[in-house]
C-alpha cells in the first residue's frame, strides 16, 4: 500500500494539510490508525500506577490524540465544504466509530476516578485559575457523558451516542442531497422578468456550472434564492422556488428527515432521563449562561411580543401596496420579500439592485480585515501557492503589530453543490501553548453567489453582514491566547460564542468602514452620502419579520426538546400547532423549518440551544454601547479590554465573568430591543 498522506508529517507549509496527496480512500486507514493510537495514549493515562497529578492526567489528556484530531479536522471540514459520494459513505462509516470512541474515553471509570480525585482535592493542588478551569471542564464534560452511572447505565449511554452520531450525519446529507438536486431553471424572458443584471449574471454562472451553457439557473443558496424572491415579478416561480427551499428534509424517499427527527429526539430524551434531568432541554441549558428552559422562554418571549406587533404593521403595508398594484390575493410567505423590497423603496428610497454595485466580496473582506487592525493591530497577507482543498479558498497569513505570525486565515467564499447550505467558521488547527506556541489555521465558508469569469462577485447587505459575522468567529479562533486545546479560542458556552461575531456586525454598519470601503465595481465611486444614509435609515426596516422568523425557529427548538415522548412526532402537526399557540403571522415561516433545521439536527452542537444567538445579541448590543460611549467605534482601551477579556480569552473564565470583566456590569436587554427597533 502507498503511504498516506494523513498519517505522515506534514512538510507543507505552516503544516497545512497536503490536500492534492489526500484521496477519500485515505480517511478509513487514517481515523482506524489515529483511534487506536489515541486509545493506547488514553489508556495508559488511564492504568497508570501513579496518583493522579494535573500533569500525569488532565495534561495528559490534553496532550492526547493528536493524529486522530488532526484528520477528523481535516475530514470534517471537506465533508462540510467539499463533499462527493465517496466521503459521505466514509463519514456514514466513521460517525459511530468516533462516537464510540468518545464514549470509551468519557466513560472510562478508572479515568473518571482519576479526574474525580482531582476535582475532589482541587483546593489543595496549587492550580492557576485557568488550570482550575480546564479541570472544572473536564470533571463536568465526564459527568454529563455518564461517567457517574452504573454499567447499564453507562452501556445505553455509549449506544445512544453512536446512534445520534449516525442520525446527525445522516440528517446533514439528506439536506445537502435535497439541495444539490434543486434547481429552477429560468427558460423564457417571463421567467427571468424583474430580475436584476447582478442576479442574472450569478444565475449564469451556476448554471454555466452545471453544465447548462447559456441558461439561468436558481439554486437553494441563500444568496441565489433570496434575491429571487425579493425581484422576480413571476408569483408562481416564486411559490415554486419558495416550496423547493422550505421543503428540504421532509420529500417522502430516501432524503426525508421525518423519521431520524423523530428517532433522535426519542434518545436525547433518553440520555437526558439517564443523567436525572426531566428533558434533554433542562440537560442541555444545565452548562450554559441560561441555565434553564424558563429563563430562555423568559428572553425569547419578551421579544416576541413587539416582534409579531411590528410584523403585523408591516404585513398591512405589504398588503396595502399589493392592491395598490392590482393584485387581490393575500401576503404569502413567497410574496414578502418581494413586496418589502416595493416598500423599503417607496418608504427609504432604497433598494438592493441600487446598493449591490457598492458591495464588492473583495471590499467587504478588506473591509473586515481593516476593522481588526484597527481594533487588535493584527494586518493580513495574502498568500498564493499554498495547498488548498479547493481552487477558490484563498489564504491569509494573519501577522501581529511586530510582525510576527499569528496563524493563517482561509476564506472559502462561494456557493457549489459539493458544500452545505449556511455560513461557518471552522478551524483545521486550534491555538495553544502545550507543545510550544501552536498557532491557529481558522476557515470561514460562505455560500456566496460567485460573478461571471472577470467580473466582480458582489454582495447584498446581509451577504456582508454574514462575512463580517463570521469574521468575527474567525478572529475568536485566530487571537485566542490560552495554554490548553479544551479552552481555545470559540471553546465558550454555546450561548457566548456568538458575541464576539454578531458583535462584530456593528463595525460594517457604521459610516467610517462603509465610507472607506464601499465603492462602486466599475467606476470605483464611493457611495454616495446620500445612499449611505439611506442606507442607515433603513437599519431596521423589515426587522419584525426578521425577528419572528428567527424567534419562532427558537421556541419551536425548545419546545422540542421538553417532549417527554417524542418517538410519535408528526413534525408538520407539531410545527403548526406551536406556531399557531404562539400566534404566528401566516405570510411568515420559521427560518428553518423542522425538517432541515441543521442547527439542531446535524448533530447537537445548536439543540435545545438556537436562542443562543438572541441571548448572545442581549450582550452584542450592550458590548457596543461601550465603544459609542467612548465617541470612538476604534477606542483604544475599550478595544484591548475586547481582546483580553473576549477576543484572545477562550473559555479561561466563566462567559458571565469574562463579560463582566470587559463591560464592568452585567448586560442590559434594553440594548438588544432598542437595535432592532423595538421600544424597550
Amino acid at each position: 500500500m502507498t503511504a498516506n498522506p494523513l498519517l505522515e508529517d506534514w512538510t507543507t507549509p505552516f503544516q497545512l494539510p497536503p490536500f492534492s496527496q489526500i484521496e477519500p480512500s485515505h480517511f478509513e486507514e487514517a481515523f482506524d490508525a489515529a483511534m487506536s493510537e489515541a486509545r493506547a495514549e488514553i489508556d495508559a493515562i488511564a492504568n497508570q500506577d501513579d496518583a493522579a497529578t494535573f500533569e500525569n492526567t488532565v495534561i495528559a489528556l490534553e496532550k492526547s490524540g493528536e493524529a486522530l484530531t488532526r484528520v477528523a479536522r481535516t475530514f470534517f471540514n471537506l465533508t462540510g465544504a467539499h463533499t462527493n459520494e465517496d466521503l459521505q459513505k466514509i463519514e456514514r462509516s466513521v460517525a459511530p466509530k468516533l462516537a464510540k470512541h468518545g464514549s470509551d474515553t468519557l466513560l472510562n471509570a478508572r479515568l473518571y476516578a482519576r479526574i474525580a480525585a482531582l476535582w475532589n482535592n482541587r483546593e489543595a493542588l496549587g492550580l492557576t485559575a485557568e488550570d482550575d478551569r480546564v479541570l472544572e471542564r473536564y470533571q463536568k464534560m465526564f459527568q454529563r457523558a455518564g461517567a457517574g452511572l452504573d454499567e447499564p447505565g453507562k452501556t445505553r449511554m455509549a449506544e445512544i451516542s453512536q446512534k445520534l452520531a449516525t442520525l446527525g450525519t445522516r440528517f446533514s446529507q439528506n439536506v445537502l442531497n435535497d439541495e444539490a438536486d434543486f434547481q429552477l431553471v429560468l427558460e423564457t424572458e417571463e421567467d427571468r422578468a424583474g430580475l436584476p443584471d447582478f442576479l442574472l449574471t450569478a444565475a449564469a454562472e451556476a448554471a454555466r456550472e452545471r453544465g447548462l451553457d447559456g441558461k439561468h439557473v436558481i439554486t437553494l443558496s441563500r444568496s441565489s434564492i433570496e434575491p429571487f424572491l425579493q425581484f422576480s415579478t413571476n408569483r408562481s416561480l416564486r411559490e415554486e422556488a419558495f416550496q423547493g427551499w422550505t421543503s428540504r428534509g421532509e420529500k417522502d424517499g430516501d432524503t426525508d428527515n421525518r423519521e431520524i427527527i423523530r428517532e433522535t429526539l426519542s434518545l436525547r430524551a433518553e440520555k437526558a432521563n439517564l443523567l436525572g434531568f426531566a428533558n434533554f432541554a433542562a440537560y442541555k441549558l444545565d452548562d450554559t449562561m441560561a441555565k434553564t428552559p424558563g429563563h430562555v422562554r423568559d428572553l425569547l418571549t419578551r421579544v416576541w411580543a413587539p416582534a409579531v406587533a411590528q410584523a403585523r404593521d408591516e404585513e398591512d403595508k405589504l398588503a396595502e401596496l399589493a392592491r395598490r398594484s392590482g393584485e387581490n390575493h393575500s401576503i404569502e410567505p413567497w410574496d414578502w420579500r418581494f413586496y418589502s423590497e416595493k416598500v423599503r423603496k417607496e418608504e427609504h428610497d432604497l433598494d438592493e439592485a441600487e446598493l449591490k454595485p457598492y458591495l464588492q466580496l473583495d471590499n467587504i473582506i478588506q473591509a473586515a480585515f481593516d476593522t481588526a487592525t484597527r481594533l487588535f493591530g493584527v494586518s493580513f497577507r495574502e498568500l498564493q501557492g499554498l495547498p488548498v482543498y479547493h481552487p477558490d479558498v484563498r489564504v491569509f497569513e494573519v501577522l501581529d503589530k511586530r510582525g510576527n505570525h499569528v496563524g493563517l486565515f482561509l476564506g472559502d467564499y462561494f456557493a457549489r453543490a459539493s458544500k452545505r447550505s449556511g455560513a461557518w467558521m471552522s478551524a483545521f488547527r486550534s491555538q495553544h501553548k502545550l507543545d510550544g506556541n501552536v498557532t491557529p489555521v481558522i476557515v470561514n465558508v460562505m455560500n456566496f453567489s460567485k460573478g461571471a469569469p472577470g467580473e466582480a462577485t458582489l454582495l447584498t447587505f446581509d451577504d456582508a453582514r454574514t462575512l463580517f459575522h463570521e469574521f468575527g468567529h474567525g478572529l475568536h479562533g485566530l487571537l485566542s491566547d490560552v495554554t490548553y486545546p479544551i479552552i481555545s479560542g470559540t471553546g465558550v458556552a454555546r450561548d457566548f460564542v456568538e458575541l464576539p461575531s454578531q458583535l462584530y456586525e456593528h463595525w460594517l454598519s457604521q459610516p467610517d468602514v462603509l465610507s472607506r470601503f464601499a465603492v462602486h465595481y466599475k467606476t470605483g465611486e464611493p457611495m454616495p452620502a446620500s445612499l449611505l444614509d439611506k442606507l442607515l435609515a433603513a437599519a431596521n426596516f423589515n426587522q419584525g419579520f426578521a425577528t419572528v422568523e428567527y424567534t419562532a425557529s427558537a421556541l419551536v427548538d425548545l419546545e422540542l426538546h421538553l417532549l417527554e415522548n417524542p418517538g410519535s412526532l408528526d413534525t408538520a402537526e407539531f410545527e403548526k400547532q406551536q406556531l399557531s399557540g404562539i400566534g404566528m403571522p401566516k405570510a411568515i415561516t420559521m427560518r428553518h423549518r423542522i425538517p432541515h433545521f441543521q442547527h439542531v439536527f446535524s448533530g447537537d452542537g445548536y439543540s435545545a440551544g438556537y436562542y443562543s444567538y438572541m441571548w448572545s445579541e442581549v450582550m452584542d448590543a450592550d458590548a457596543f454601547g461601550a465603544f459609542e460611549e467612548k465617541g470612538d467605534i476604534f477606542d483604544t482601551e475599550t478595544a484591548n479590554k475586547l481582546l483580553t477579556f473576549i477576543y484572545s480569552a477562550g473559555g479561561r473564565q466563566d462567559p458571565e465573568d469574562a463579560y463582566v470583566a470587559f463591560r464592568g456590569r452585567s448586560p442590559k436587554i434594553d440594548a438588544l430591543l432598542e437595535k432592532r427597533g423595538f421600544a424597550a
